[in-house]
């Protein structure tokens, strides 16, 4: 590892350290996110509401559902002609902020509680199948800033309880004043509106009720408002209760392996820091670290290219003494080097060892060694004497190659 690699990664572990500390030194944002889930500890967490179910429903029976709506109501049901019903009883409940039941478990619901069984859902909005099959209307005034919210039963409490985080102005606009009961209000600019009705359907009845807030951590950590909602869940029939937490929130949470990094501000950008400074690691790392080294071609050979030019040059101009010559030189040379005979004297003892070590018939060395002493002698030839000596060696030199 050399010394620029080193300091690199040691300035990036200390600012990473650098963040973390920081982060974990001051004072975290709080987060004002509606989850309504009943394992965060968030101010609208729902958290200390699944925690103190028990003391708010003392004796009762209570039963989390962990499916669908339609798949644990429908497992109660006894589907034969005889009975055709539902084999438990009970109060169905729901906080969140808004109706995210399905369609299918909305149908189920409303047969559960025409068959004598109750509902109690704590939402800011409901489905166009339960407002058409309950007969009621709501609508909000948006950008409320707080509101009173109380209880119509003054044997209940007489107080009123302000609300100001969170609120909305969703309220009951109609239903049908002969059927519905008004259990509770909220006033927004001192205009009394109807945030709380019991509705009967069949059998059993619906409690529909429009500030789910009222039901989050922040709310029932405070006494007055955690009175609140312990009077509007005294409603609530005794009996079993079936629990059904927000489950669209539980969906929603990543199953990353570095969601806890990702989900702390400091080990997040710490973590952002650290990819960042390995691209910048590698891009600077990615650069030639010297200069660059050209490819040298090796040197051609040129001596046959050479040889060729001039031989052709001597051709052309008539030369042919010239190239007899040398062709002569060339072939006696071979000759030397690779039969190690002496080529001073081309007698009758050099044409019996050439033809001994190679092979080549008596007539054709005769011939070759009468035109070289021709050659030699006249230093005067014609192109044909030349093509006839060129020939002549090649033959002689044939297996030799």
């Amino acid at each position: 590892m050399n010394k620029t690699l080193k300091i690199y990664i040691g300035i990036l572990v200390a600012l990473m350290v650098l963040i973390v500390f920081v982060d974990a030194n001051r004072p975290k944002p709080i987060n004002w996110t509606p989850s309504f889930d009943v394992n965060s500890k968030i101010p609208f967490g729902l958290y200390v509401f699944n925690e103190e179910k028990d003391t708010y429903f003392k004796g009762d029976t209570i039963q989390t559902i962990q499916s669908t709506p339609y798949e644990f109501l429908d497992a109660f049901y006894d589907y034969d002609t005889l009975v055709n019903t539902y084999t438990t009883n009970g109060t169905f409940l729901a906080i969140d902020s808004d109706y995210t039941i399905d369609e299918t478990s909305t149908e189920e619901l409303l047969l559960f509680v025409s068959h004598g069984n109750d509902a109690f859902l704590s939402m800011n909005t409901f489905s166009t199948t339960l407002e058409d099959s309950l007969g009621f209307s709501y609508s909000n005034l948006y950008f409320q800033e707080q509101l009173e919210v109380s209880l119509a039963n003054p044997t209940l409490s007489k107080k009123s309880f302000e609300m100001k985080m969170g609120v909305n102005g969703y309220h009951f606009t109609s239903f049908d004043t002969l059927k519905t009961t008004v259990l509770g209000y909220q006033k927004i600019d001192k205009k009394s509106q109807v945030n709380f009705i019991k509705v009967p359907y069949g059998k059993g009845n619906f409690y529909l009720h429009l500030q789910p807030f009222a039901f989050t951590n922040y709310y029932l950590l405070k006494n007055k408002n955690a009175e609140y909602a312990e009077k509007v869940l005294s409603y609530i029939p005794k009996g079993n209760l079936f629990w059904y937490p927000n489950q669209q929130y539980k969906s929603g949470i990543s199953s990353s392996p570095l969601r806890f990094i990702l989900s702390q501000e400091g080990l997040r950008w710490a973590w952002y820091l650290f990819l960042i400074g390995m691209i910048i690691f590698m891009i600077f790392n990615a650069k030639r670290k010297q200069r660059i080294i050209p490819i040298i071609k090796p040197l051609t050979n040129t001596t046959v290219d050479f040889t060729k030019t001039i031989g052709n040059l001597y051709f052309q101009e008539g030369n042919h003494d010239t190239i007899m010559e040398k062709k002569i030189i060339y072939f006696l040379e071979k000759i030397r080097q690779d039969y190690l005979l002496d080529t001073q004297n081309l007698d009758d003892d050099f044409i019996k060892k050439l033809h001994q070590k190679s092979g080549k018939e008596m007539a054709l060395i005769e011939k070759v060694v009468m035109l070289i002493k021709r050659q030699r002698k006249t230093f005067k030839s014609t192109e044909a004497e030349l093509i006839e000596l060129n020939a002549v060696i090649e033959k002689v030199l044939e297996t030799n190659r």
